[in-house]
């Protein structure tokens, strides 16, 4: 459980909104292999599909090269292979008929340019967003059950960044989702900032204390620790629902509807309470 609680030290860290600015603008230079123009055409339309305008599309174009290009760069971010060809260990083979694959792949490896690829090429953009939201919303969720364990506690305070408002689940778990909006709008291509950001940071404290109430309430009612499991999925749910509605925000120019919050909810609850179980087994082994 403090493997998780340690991970969030450097986390916390992007709550600085121009840090989460600079990785999402951080230039990219992207390298394209192809054995013929075909291949080419392909790869570079999966990089800009038809949901990208025509202007967007020129602009994003002008840091993606392709290996017959005269003057290519030097280095590269980021290298595609057609599929067929022999891919280095430092690229990545593009499957033309699963992209979603070549997404998935870069996504988990390359983590470091996440912000940037959702930013500036549209087929990363919900894979990436899916990622902060479901790693926050299991820090907060693993927070919250660790905040109520006297065993864990004295640990947690020993950390570095778990002093002061740090050392209550409540003050973590909003400022987490603070960093977690910055990132989500870093991702949707949006303004990052406590000015640009202000309505959405509002909705985010107002609903802190609401679900600290009820987590309170279950922890206090169901006796032996039992209400640790209904705790820590209230904070996953909460947190990822909010993220959920913020990309949805982000995306169409309004939030959830209160029926889409609500289904929503409903399934986050049960993926909280089974990563939450699934912690709780694993620390008493």
């Amino acid at each position: 459980m403090l493997q998780y609680i340690k991970q969030a030290k450097s986390a916390l860290s992007m709550l600085n909104p121009d840090e989460v600015r600079q990785r999402a603008d951080h230039p990219l230079v992207v390298g394209l292999v192809a054995a013929e123009s075909a291949a080419y055409a392909d790869m570079e339309d999966f990089l800009t599909p038809a949901a990208v305008s025509h202007d967007q599309r020129m602009q994003t174009m002008q840091s993606v090269y392709r290996a017959s290009d005269p003057g290519i760069p030097a280095k590269y971010d980021l290298v595609l292979y057609e599929q067929g060809l022999e891919c280095p260990a430092t690229a990545f083979t593009f499957f033309r008929d699963d992209p979603g694959r070549t997404v998935a792949e870069i996504v988990k490896a390359r983590d470091d340019l996440g912000l940037a690829l959702a930013r500036n090429f549209y087929p990363f953009r919900k894979p990436v967003v899916d990622r902060i939201v479901t790693s926050v919303a299991r820090e907060n969720a693993i927070f919250a059950v660790a905040s109520a364990l006297p065993n864990v506690i004295p640990s947690v305070l020993e950390l570095p960044f778990a002093i002061g408002e740090f050392a209550s689940d409540t003050a973590f778990i909003t400022m987490n989702q603070v960093r977690m909006a910055f990132l989500v709008a870093a991702a949707s291509d949006k303004q990052v900032g406590y000015d640009k950001q202000l309505a959405e940071l509002l909705s985010i404290a107002a609903g802190a204390f609401g679900w600290r109430a009820l987590a309170r309430e279950l922890v206090g009612f169901i006796p032996l620790g039992g209400g640790l499991i209904p705790k820590g999925a209230i904070a996953f749910a909460a947190t990822y629902v909010l993220g959920k509605g913020l990309e949805h925000f982000h995306g169409v120019g309004y939030g959830y509807t209160r029926a889409q919050r609500h289904d929503a909810y409903q399934v986050a609850y049960e993926r909280g309470k089974d990563l939450v179980g699934a912690v709780l087994r694993k620390k008493e082994a």
